[in-house]
C-alpha cells in the first residue's frame, strides 16, 4: 500500500509541474504574440497588457507548482526534506502574492479607463 501511494503522490506531483511548466510556456507564447502585435502597431500602450496576461499566467504556473511541492512533503523521507519544500513552498507563495497584488494594482487603472463616464 506504502509502495502505491508513493507512486501516486509521485506522479501527481509530476503531472502538477508538468501543467506549471505548460502554463509558462502557453503564457510565454500569447505574451510574446501580443507584444509583437503591439511593437509592430506602434501601440507601446499594449506593452502594460502583454505583462498582466504574462504576470496571470505565471501566478497559474506558481499555484501548480505550489501544489507540486504540498504533494511532495507527503512522501518527503526526513524533517530535512519537509524543512527544504517549507522553504520552497513559503518563497512560491511569496512570488504569488506579491503577482496578485502588482496585477491588481495594474489592473486598477485600466478599469477606470473601460468604464464608461456618465
Amino acid at each position: 500500500m506504502d509502495l502505491f501511494i508513493h507512486n501516486l503522490v509521485h506522479w501527481l506531483r509530476f503531472a502538477l509541474e508538468i501543467m506549471g511548466a505548460l502554463a509558462i510556456a502557453v503564457g510565454t507564447g500569447m505574451s510574446l504574440y501580443q507584444f509583437i502585435q503591439a511593437w509592430f502597431n506602434r501601440k507601446h500602450t499594449d506593452f502594460n497588457q502583454v505583462r498582466l496576461l504574462f504576470a496571470r499566467y505565471l501566478a497559474l504556473a506558481l499555484e501548480f507548482q505550489l501544489g507540486a511541492d504540498i504533494l511532495s512533503t507527503a512522501i518527503a523521507p526526513n524533517w530535512e526534506e519537509i524543512g527544504k519544500l517549507g522553504a520552497i513552498a513559503i518563497i512560491r507563495t511569496g512570488l504569488n502574492y506579491f503577482l496578485f497584488k502588482e496585477i491588481n494594482e495594474q489592473q486598477k487603472p485600466e478599469d477606470k479607463e473601460v468604464q464608461p463616464k456618465n
